[in-house]
């Protein structure tokens, strides 16, 4: 995990104010002895020079980030490291701004501060002529044709078929990563489609699939690609679906919302050491980017991966479950998901069938009405029950429907049930 410097807020030192220049009364006239005077004398001084060597270093802060005079400034990121010549798949990146000769990203949280040839910490953003760029605009490194449900998706249009899209780079560097040759890769380093936003929806269109699906990496640090491609298809009828670790700033994410109908957010843990240690990011803009969906009206599910030995504390888990309850409503889906040994933690074991029925109960005991267990065959956890009578509405054999008793968006007994079904 690649140590980040933190952002800097603009914060500048500046000289005092001259002091007044009145006339002060003799010292001498203090009573103090000629050794207590000298003492005070080299008191003096000393806080003087300490202070002007704060003044200095202030000042060589403010002109090395702030005002620079040449390359240089504290960033998050890899310092020259943007390609020597854009490709056919670059455009000018949307979220930042230049001030001086450093770049400001203002897509996510990191905030990355880039000079001329620096590349961002997502590895997708460049500065070439003080602009920032975008190196996945159409360059898709995986295309795949999958059950909505695999999303995972449960409430949002099930059973259907919705066509899958990623490029290379992620703005996190978890450690137990799935798609980690994708998402730890620049999108030089991975093999790439020609696949345009206009291309990629007309495909689809004439397809007939219903949705797109961006997701595997992370969608939202190919934010230009996906906007577009999201634009064209909704004047289409083709909906649109993000599979994200929600890791953005708010005006990029409610601009976003505009195009987006469902989303499904990885919240990895909850707490911000977790999420330090395991995701090189910061639970809060998470949470945020939770409550900004909910605001928005996009359709939104939650998946909860339980890695034994670090988000496996059931007493955490009951608290995310309050807080969703509390902040999202009940009827928000929630994943609880069984780990697998891959990436850097390719050492520990799964997670215990055990504990994911205790996170299942826990989370049904805290009032979520929709709360599911993936990656566990056969678990009662697969399937979608009314939460007034209990009925099996959707029965599930892994991501498949094998009955389906729902009506419209309502149990037989009459109980709506939340979710986008048509």
């Amino acid at each position: 995990m690649k140590d980040r410097l933190p952002p800097h807020d603009g914060i500048s030192a500046e000289l005092p104010p001259e002091e007044s220049r009145q006339c002060q009364p003799s010292r001498q006239d203090d009573g103090l002895s000629h050794d207590e005077l000298l003492a005070r004398r080299r008191f003096l001084r000393q806080l003087i020079v300490g202070g002007c060597s704060a003044i200095l270093a202030g000042q060589a802060i403010h002109d090395l980030i702030l005002e620079p005079s040449g390359r240089g400034g504290l960033r998050v990121g890899f310092r020259n490291d943007a390609p020597a010549k854009l490709w056919e798949w670059s455009r000018e990146a949307d979220w930042y701004r230049a001030r001086g000769n450093l770049v400001y990203c203002e897509l996510c949280p990191h905030r990355c501060v880039l000079g001329e040839g620096d590349r961002g910490f997502c590895r997708t953003r460049v500065v070439v002529q003080n602009k920032l760029h975008t190196l996945v605009w159409g360059n898709p490194c995986a295309v795949h044709l999958d059950p909505v449900e695999k999303k995972p998706l449960y409430h949002f249009l099930p059973g259907t078929s919705i066509l899958s899209i990623a490029t290379a780079g992620c703005n996190l560097r978890c450690i137990n990563c799935q798609n980690w040759q994708i998402s730890q890769f620049k999108p030089e380093e991975t093999q790439n489609s020609d696949l345009p936003p206009e291309k990629l929806v007309k495909s689809v269109e004439t397809a007939e699939v219903p949705s797109i699906a961006y997701t595997y990496s992370e969608p939202l640090i190919y934010y230009e690609y996906v906007a577009d491609t999201a634009r064209q298809a909704r004047e289409l009828g083709i909906r649109n679906v993000l599979v994200t670790a929600g890791y953005i700033l708010e005006r990029p994410l409610r601009e976003l919302c505009r195009f987006i109908d469902a989303a499904n957010v990885d919240l990895k843990g909850f707490t911000e050491g977790f999420y330090k240690r395991v995701t090189g990011a910061r639970l809060g803009p998470v949470l945020r980017t939770l409550e900004i969906l909910r605001e928005e009206g996009v359709w939104t599910e939650i998946t909860r991966l339980i890695v034994p030995t670090y988000s496996d504390d059931l007493k955490e888990i009951r608290r995310m479950c309050q807080w969703i309850v509390r902040t999202l409503g009940p009827d928000v889906p929630l994943h609880l998901s069984r780990f697998h040994p891959a990436y850097k933690l390719e050492a520990l074991p799964p997670t215990p069938a055990k504990l994911l029925d205790q996170a299942w109960r826990i989370a049904k005991e805290e009032g979520l009405h929709y709360v599911y267990v993936g990656n566990l065959p056969n678990h009662p956890g697969q399937h979608t029950r009314c939460p007034a009578c209990g009925l099996i509405l959707l029965e599930r054999r892994g991501y498949f429907i094998l009955s389906k008793q729902l009506q419209g968006d309502r149990c037989p007994c009459g109980y709506p049930i939340a979710g986008r079904w048509i």
